[in-house]
């Protein structure tokens, strides 16, 4: 079964039944006689079991969907807090070492709130900070206490150290899935340039060649229409028809595959979207959706791939409601999503943005960003677009 599951997963589910069967030996320390009165002693069942749920909660809600960026909120990092303190408190209350083996649970979780060195010190620290319970409350000397303390604490470095292996490997596992997407989505781009490329050449060849000798046929045909007399006047009539109609279909079909062929966006904007972890996206684009220039259905692809990247790695949010859409000449497109936001002035743009910024204004287009604490982000872009202009037309000739 667990073959099914992912790595991060798997370790969620370890530290849950880790702290699960922790409460057995929690429930059994409560039945050796105690000297104080009965009222003290229900107090303080009543605070251990506070303290011991208190570490499952928060557990369970920091290890909800871990993802390559970790959780970057400062009301996670209060919940580590908590979370050390609590263990801590099923020490000092039950006058056990449990309080350590919670905190082997909690150094799995370390590494996606913390950065390495910040890690591993809270890792020795909190572990330390028990080492007064194996004194005071258990046949311990100052030494073997400490030394008690440092072994819990090796024991929890090697969780630490695995969570942060985890951690790497799904950092590695959605660069790899962005740059399939990257890849997929530029293959189809590329395919419909080529088709597009295609298309211009066939239908240039089709006006320049078949257009003008037609052309060219057709007023021959006519002087000969006026020329001839009889029997041979009725054939040249003829085929001065047959020319005609014959010009017609080839000006018909050169605008056809200019008319078809403009490249499909939204063909190109879908494998973006597809099974991006720890976000879910809302797309919605407009059917059809096409964009003649090349240049430019690779600019609103790479707008669009920065927008998704954004969101998993600096917003920590959970949806991303992505439009784009066709405002008379321009293409548009229009995000928001449900993260942390930030304060106007605290928006410095990366390289991403700036990039971002830079293609859309090589094209005549515009950027607009806003963003407020707790309101996530949003985000406009527009790009002006060709109008699908066609060659000029077959010349029209003699219409008789």
């Amino acid at each position: 079964m667990l073959g099914y599951l992912s790595h991060t997963r798997v370790l969620r589910l370890a530290g849950l039944f880790t702290w699960a069967i922790v409460c057995a030996p929690l429930v059994y320390t409560q039945y050796v006689p105690r000297d104080e009165p009965a009222l003290h002693s229900t107090l303080e069942a009543w605070w251990l079991f506070a303290s011991y749920l208190a570490f499952g909660g928060c557990y369970f809600w920091l290890t909800r969907g871990l993802n390559t960026g970790g959780h970057s909120g400062w009301y996670d990092r209060l919940l580590l807090l908590a979370l050390t303190v609590s263990a801590l408190a099923v020490s000092y209350l039950s006058g056990t070492g449990l309080g350590s083996i919670l905190m082997m649970v909690a150094a799995g979780v370390i590494p996606w709130l913390l950065n390495k060195r910040v890690g591993m010190l809270w890792v020795v620290l909190s572990q330390l900070a028990v080492a007064p319970v194996y004194y005071v409350f258990l046949p311990f000397s100052l030494l073997e206490a400490v030394m008690q303390s440092l072994l819990y604490g090796g024991f929890s470095m090697f969780i630490f150290v695995t969570s942060l292996v985890a951690r790497q490997q799904t950092q590695a596992r959605e660069e790899q899935r962005r740059l399939n997407a990257e890849l997929r989505a530029t293959r189809l781009l590329l395919a419909e340039s080529a088709r597009v490329n295609e298309r211009t050449r066939i239908s240039r060849e089709l006006h320049d060649l078949l257009g003008h000798h037609l052309t060219a046929l057709s007023l021959n045909l006519e002087v000969a229409s006026h020329i001839s007399q009889g029997q041979a006047q009725e054939h040249v009539r003829q085929a001065h028809t047959l020319a005609k109609l014959l010009l017609t279909d080839v000006r018909e079909a050169v605008s056809q595959l200019r008319e078809s062929g403009a490249i499909d966006l939204a063909a190109a904007l879908r494998p973006l979207a597809e099974r991006v972890p720890s976000l879910e996206i809302h797309l919605d684009i407009d059917e059809p959706l096409s964009v003649e220039d090349p240049g430019r259905a690779h600019v609103l692809l790479r707008c669009t791939q920065e927008i998704i990247t954004n969101a998993v790695r600096h917003a920590s949010a959970r949806h991303l409601w992505i439009r784009v859409h066709r405002e008379e000449a321009q293409v548009v497109i229009e995000a928001h999503d449900d993260g942390v936001g930030a304060a106007a002035g605290e928006i410095i743009p990366g390289n991403g943005l700036r990039g971002m910024r830079e293609r859309i204004s090589q094209y005549g287009g515009e950027l607009v960003m806003d963003t407020r604490p707790g309101q996530g982000f949003r985000l406009r872009a527009a790009v002006p677009v060709v109008t699908n202009m066609l060659l000029a037309s077959v010349p029209q000739g003699v219409n008789g």
